[in-house]
């Protein structure tokens, strides 16, 4: 067996990052995780983000709790399981914050690169899979659904954010992938299944 891989997964809401995530962290026998929200802190702080009606925070002060969450994430969560020996998949990770909050907020990205890497110590995923669609597509999926703070925004905002991930990608290395979140689902588990291989020589239990 190779070392732990630590597999991040991004995009949009509705292009279907959180079921490739999902079917890769099955395949590999690996720990499933997710930001924000998977520490104890973590609930908390996703509970003040995304669904307190009362809290509408400006974007600096956003990008600060995202952080808070992810420094946490990164301590008690996705460090002991890669140190174990465990291969670690996560729903969200750096690349959402440069996206939503840099890209779609517009807060500078140098900033805000600099802001990550205090959070997480450095510690950086070995493949991040971003799992495009257009966001009419991802209006349409989310249809009916409960919405939180962040996705009743408008699509002007969405469309920075989308355009925000394709850009991290372009700008990652071999490290990005961006696999079609519209295309069969058949072919976008092949896609996804691809990197894995190409990248980490890794392939998934059937």
């Amino acid at each position: 067996m190779g070392p732990a891989r630590f597999i991040a997964f991004e995009g949009i809401d509705g292009a279907g990052k959180s079921t490739q995530a999902r079917r890769v962290a099955r395949g590999l026998g690996a720990l499933l995780t997710f930001e924000p929200g998977d520490t104890d802190l973590g609930r908390e702080l996703r509970h003040l983000l995304l669904h307190h009606e009362a809290v509408d925070p400006s974007p600096r002060a956003e990008a600060l709790l995202m952080a808070a969450d992810r420094a946490e994430h990164c301590e008690r969560v996705i460090r002991p399981a890669l140190a174990a020996g465990t291969h670690v998949v996560t729903d969200r990770f750096i690349g959402s914050s440069m996206a939503y909050q840099g890209h779609g907020a517009g807060i500078d990205l140098v900033e805000l690169r600099q802001l990550q890497g205090f959070a997480t110590s450095g510690l950086q995923a070995d493949l991040t899979v971003v799992v495009d669609c257009d966001v009419a597509t991802s209006r349409a999926r989310l249809a009916g659904g409960s919405r939180d703070r962040l996705e009743l925004l408008d699509d002007a905002y969405f469309e920075k954010v989308r355009a925000g991930f394709l850009a991290l990608a372009a700008e990652g290395g071999p490290s990005w992938v961006v696999v079609d979140g519209t295309a069969p689902l058949e072919e976008l588990e092949a896609a996804v299944d691809a990197a894995l291989a190409s990248v980490l020589s890794l392939d998934l239990e059937r």
